[in-house]
């Protein structure tokens, strides 16, 4: 299995118990890790034989500036969920940072 680091996504979001945390966006930091079998698109090199990084990102960036949620545990694990969402990725770590 490989693993494909993503770092630095960078968003804004309404997350956290604190009353003033949930009235206004604050900065997050997403770093993913995601394990995928890199050796189809390395044979191919075709997008369609591989995860479409970009979408994930666009996928995260979504769940960030979207949804709000209190625990951090749970920011992070609906993260994971949307990684996940690709049958391909066979596993992530998220950290995030805010």
């Amino acid at each position: 299995m490989d693993r494909i680091l993503i770092s630095g996504l960078r968003e804004l979001g309404i997350h956290g118990v604190l009353p003033e945390e949930q009235q206004r966006p604050q900065p997050f930091q997403v770093d993913l890790e995601l394990l995928v079998d890199t050796r189809p698109a390395g044979e191919t090199d075709a997008l369609d034989d591989t995860v479409d990084y970009a979408a994930v990102c666009e996928s995260v960036t979504r769940v960030v500036n979207s949804e709000s949620y209190a625990l951090l545990a749970r920011l992070a694990e609906r993260i994971a969920e949307v990684c996940r969402a690709d049958a391909r990725v066979q596993g992530v770590v998220v950290e995030l940072r805010k």
